[in-house]
């Protein structure tokens, strides 16, 4: 069993569940998993235990893993963590960076100005995921960063409904929110860190409404007229 296929493994898993082919909260069977990946069962298990520290999935004695939830509970505390998390990364990346993580954070952008103009929600989310862990790196706060990468793999799931918009207004959302991103490694690159806080909320509040969507749908459509006919009927 060589380190390399157990990587693959990993960060194939990892993959699957920000791109939400493997659905918040759906049980993950070994057997499978390790046939799928010509893996032995305790390999598999190392990679498991490995996803479940980084809160990718979680795991129960005796009743095996499953990937994590976005259950109502979740999600009240990722909207109440993540501006906080995210404002306070932003202004200590702006203090920290260096001209490498700035060309780092240039080349995730370019990737997600790319998916975004195709169309491609779930690259778009994933080069999102990117361009916010680069910042995380920026930082160079452990406690903090750990924060950031929990966060991270929520957002990357919820912002699919960002990155599919439903009409023009919706469409203007998503090149605003490149925009941002550029407004953003600038503020970072001049070392503004109050500008990069400000440009953070911002970001993060063009997001927000469309990402809430997510646990909190439109109603399924109702027959008013025809209720009112039948009001009464036998």
């Amino acid at each position: 069993m060589s380190r390399n296929q157990k990587e693959l493994c990993l960060e194939d898993l990892k993959l699957r569940i920000l791109r939400m082919d493997l659905e918040p909260g759906a049980l993950l069977d070994e057997a499978s998993l390790a046939s799928h990946y010509g893996l032995s069962r305790t390999p598999l298990r190392e990679i498991l235990q490995r996803l479940a520290g980084t809160g990718f999935i979680s795991t129960r004695e005796n009743r095996g893993a499953k990937v994590s939830s976005m259950d109502v509970t979740t999600m009240r505390i990722f909207f109440q963590t993540a501006p906080m998390v995210y404002a306070n990364i932003s202004r200590l990346a702006a203090e920290n960076r260096t001209p490498r993580q700035i060309a780092d954070l240039q080349s995730s952008q370019n990737d997600f100005a790319k998916s975004t103009q195709a169309g491609d929600a779930p690259q778009a989310a994933l080069a999102n995921h990117r361009f916010h862990a680069v910042i995380g790196e920026m930082a160079h706060n452990p406690y903090l960063v750990a924060a950031l990468n929990r966060l991270l793999i929520d957002h990357t799931r919820l912002s699919q409904t960002f990155y599919r918009p439903s009409g023009p207004a919706e469409e203007d959302l998503v090149v605003r929110a490149s925009e941002q991103h550029e407004a953003l490694i600038s503020a970072i690159e001049a070392g503004e860190g109050a500008l990069a806080i400000d440009l953070t909320l911002q970001h993060w509040d063009l997001s927000r409404g469309r990402i809430e969507r997510f646990v909190r749908p439109d109603p399924l459509p109702v027959d008013v007229i025809s209720m009112k006919e039948r009001r009464g009927a036998v």
